[in-house]
């Protein structure tokens, strides 16, 4: 009998991220919702990830937390659904580089800049992203030339990379460029993107006043 897999998450989290991820493997999987700073901060949920955040995702008795990391495992823990390059191809440094690229100078920046942050020019060279201008330049030159980030087809670089521009685009914190809204709509049409955001959508909290 396979493992099982249980996600832990909250439908206002990156826990998304997680949440199509897992639509796309394919597998059964058992969702537990937290709450913020009640169950997330419960001994019971500290013992899964003591940071007392969502995403994390205990499969048998692995625990991973962090979504490229939660991402990076289910693709190689269930191959068969094809969403990293295998690990001779030589696709598989580019999807490294962009699964990393996402969790690194991405979400710096993305962060840095929706705190009113700004790196001042003679400490670039003190944070790993250099600048949001940089980041997003090298975003739009690759997606500008190509409709994956790794290889031919899609992987869980894209889903990654892809979730993160759909959001930080729709909220301004990065421009919406003609490569990243062609890139975002190529990748919101998949049925399991369509099916993670129906499912989060629904358990969203009702919006005061709703009957």
């Amino acid at each position: 009998m396979a493992s099982p897999l249980v996600f832990y998450t909250n439908p206002m989290s990156r826990g998304r991220v997680v949440r199509w991820m897992l639509e796309e493997v394919g597998q059964p999987y058992q969702t537990e919702i937290l709450d913020y700073g009640t169950t997330m901060k419960a001994p019971a949920y500290l013992a899964i990830n003591p940071m007392g955040k969502v995403p994390a995702l205990k499969h048998g008795d692995e625990i991973v937390t962090e979504c490229a990391a939660i991402c990076a495992y289910l693709a190689d823990a269930f191959p068969a659904a094809g969403l990293a390059p295998p690990v001779n191809s030589p696709h598989r440094a580019g999807y490294y580089r962009w699964l990393f690229f996402g969790a690194g100078p991405i979400e710096a920046a993305a962060g840095n800049k929706g705190l009113g942050v700004t790196v001042p020019e003679d400490k670039k060279m003190m944070v790993g992203y250099g600048s949001m201008e940089d980041v997003v330049a090298v975003l739009d030159a690759e997606l500008s030339r190509r409709a994956y980030l790794a290889g031919e087809g899609f992987t869980a670089a894209d889903l990654y990379v892809g979730a993160q521009l759909g959001w930080l685009t729709r909220f301004g914190v990065i421009e919406k460029r003609p490569s990243f809204e062609g890139y975002i709509a190529r990748l919101e049409q998949r049925p399991a993107f369509q099916r993670a955001k129906a499912i989060d959508d629904q358990l969203m909290p009702a919006p005061p006043g709703a009957a």
